[in-house]
């Protein structure tokens, strides 16, 4: 029986009211929920399962659940990376009359993980490393826009993996604000609750035996500050550059695209000795991820578009076409999509498209270096998919995406 309920929603759902609304978050029948992995949450948090989407299911107070619905979508509007905010469900009443708590309904986002499944059995050096590089990164991207986050963790933060590094996404935006900009104060401020928050998480790992011997909880958190900095310090100091060395501002800003950030416009000043004092203004992130968008409509995180572009650009080259729209579409039908078309449906769940075709060169030049020649993208495909695909954890399966 439908319970009368109040749903603020992005995206209409009617599949919405059938969920069992009278009965509190932590009592939900197991048939209505999907197992995924879980990060460490101070709030109830289900995933549920409606027309071959995944949902996760917050129960919260009626004012942290609008406030965050609400820094949800304006996160959405400027593109940031972020779950998307699908509606708040308040007025809820158990079957005896008892108010329950609002919930907050948030899109699952697919072949995602929290820090503590990307593991089976201890986390290692290198995978730290590259967890710590997606957070920083995700903090800076965060203060240019003008978000505080006011409880950055590894625990509010969800990754994804992006060429052999990690793409990583906030996923707990209760505590956040959206300003025009920040101050040095609230950038510190925010830096201080990650320094807190990852020691207390490594401290947990370390605990359950999770962490491996060399990773000290103290350097760990101190680590993702040492890393903001340098990224920060790369993307916004003024640059004094010589007047006869105008082409370094043109090297600034390609060395800003390697990582990653779009450059709007450039200050310059002159200043003493006549030498140039040079500021970029950086707009965004997801330099690479946009110029692959606008040619071929393939969505990936940074990295994984930086390794498909140099292979778009390398057989353009061997094509010797000139135009790159076309090079773009022949590069799209010849070569990415019969990579992706040659996975067997019961593989599919595997990796995400992108990922695949970026583990599919990779596993290319190894062969050919074994070989001492190039074994060709054919061969590679049937090679990669007999000896390592088959083998690999069904990562979609595991996050809860439709088989």
């Amino acid at each position: 029986m439908l319970v009368p309920v109040r749903i603020t929603s992005a995206l209409v759902d009617p599949a919405l009211l059938d969920l069992p609304w009278s009965t509190p978050l932590e009592q939900w029948p197991a048939d209505q929920l999907v197992a995924l992995p879980q990060g460490i949450s101070r709030h109830i948090v289900r995933f549920v399962r409606l027309a071959g989407t995944v949902y996760a299911v917050k129960e919260t107070g009626e004012r942290v659940a609008e406030r965050e619905y609400d820094l949800l979508r304006a996160l959405e509007r400027i593109d940031f990376p972020s779950v998307q905010a699908i509606a708040i469900v308040a007025d809820r009443q158990a079957e005896d009359g008892e108010p329950l708590d609002p919930v907050l309904i948030t899109r699952h986002l697919q072949f995602s993980l929290p820090y503590r499944a990307l593991f089976s059995n201890t986390l290692r050096p290198e995978t730290m490393n590259r967890l710590l590089d997606a957070l920083a990164a995700l903090i800076v991207r965060m203060h240019l826009t003008g978000f505080f986050w006011g409880d950055c963790s590894l625990s509010n933060t969800l990754f994804r993996r992006d060429a052999g590094a990690f793409a990583a996404y906030l996923v707990d935006a209760e505590t956040g604000a959206l300003r025009p900009a920040l101050s040095n104060g609230q950038r510190d401020e925010d830096l201080e609750i990650a320094r807190v928050n990852i020691f207390g998480e490594a401290l947990d790992l370390q605990a359950a035996g999770l962490l491996h011997d060399s990773i000290d909880p103290e350097v760990v958190c101190e680590e993702v500050v040492r890393r903001y900095e340098r990224l920060w310090h790369e993307i916004t100091y003024e640059q004094q550059i010589e007047r006869e060395a105008r082409h370094d501002i043109e090297g600034r800003i390609r060395r800003l695209n390697d990582l990653g950030f779009d450059v709007a416009e450039v200050a310059m000043s002159v200043v003493d000795g006549g030498r140039y004092l040079v500021r970029p203004k950086v707009v965004d992130a997801g330099y690479h991820t946009r110029r692959l968008l606008r040619l071929t409509g393939l969505d990936a995180e940074e990295n994984q578009a930086r390794r498909l572009l140099n292979d778009l650009d390398t057989y353009r080259a061997e094509s010797d076409l000139t135009d790159e729209q076309q090079a773009a579409h022949r590069w799209l039908t010849e070569v990415f999509e019969p990579v992706v078309r040659a996975v067997p449906s019961h593989l599919r769940g595997k990796l995400e498209p992108a990922e695949l075709f970026v583990q599919v060169i990779e596993h290319r030049w190894r062969l050919s270096e074994r070989a001492g020649r190039d074994v060709g993208l054919a061969p590679a495909v049937q090679s990669f998919l007999a000896d390592e695909l088959v083998h690999r954890p069904d990562e979609q399966a595991v996050l809860g995406a439709a088989l």
